[in-house]
């Protein structure tokens, strides 16, 4: 089971590195598009920096179904400083990245999601979608969130936990 597992997601790693190859991004964005990859890169930086590259990707893509869902703002950065969403929104701490290397992959991520994977059809998205379509995370080791216990967990990847409202689940996993 687990080298099956292993399989198909080595398969799916070709197809996403061959279709980034053949998607092409925007030349110029603008004002507005940088504003948005600039939230989303600093939500992937300030919630997932320390995460794999996994981790990160899964907080880019809560972020954004968030703005496709109608509960919740339908920007980017109106999703990110929603009142009380992310904890690095309102912790008091400096919001200007620190680590360079970290904040480059941060970008790298959001310009992934931004400009090429929301131009995938919508089947490859679904699956590539690690997430399972959660619209949540928290990191156990950090919270214990009341409005987890409402919700049905999709996906555990490095330290958090992705959840949905959706009756569906899927079991457990760190990748």
């Amino acid at each position: 089971m687990n080298s099956m597992r292993i399989i198909f997601f080595g398969s799916v790693s070709l197809v996403v590195a061959n279709l980034l190859s053949v998607v092409p991004a925007f030349a110029r964005s603008p004002v507005s598009e940088q504003r948005e990859l600039h939230c989303l890169a600093q939500n992937i930086y300030f919630e997932a920096r320390g995460e794999p590259n996994s981790g990160q990707l899964a907080v880019a893509l809560v972020t954004m179904h968030r703005v496709k869902s109608h509960r919740y703002p339908n920007s980017i950065c109106k999703v990110v400083w929603q009142r009380k969403q992310f904890s690095w929104t309102h912790d008091g701490k400096s919001d200007r990245p620190r680590d360079r290397r970290a904040w480059n992959r941060a970008r790298q991520i959001a310009d992934f999601i931004y400009f090429k994977y929301y131009k995938l059809p919508i089947h490859v998205q679904k699956v590539l979608d690690i997430t399972h379509g959660a619209l949540n995370y928290y990191a156990p080791g950090l919270a214990n969130p009341y409005w987890a216990r409402l919700k049905v967990i999709t996906r555990e990847i490095g330290g958090h936990i992705f959840m949905s409202d959706s009756h569906r689940t899927i079991p457990r996993e760190n990748s």
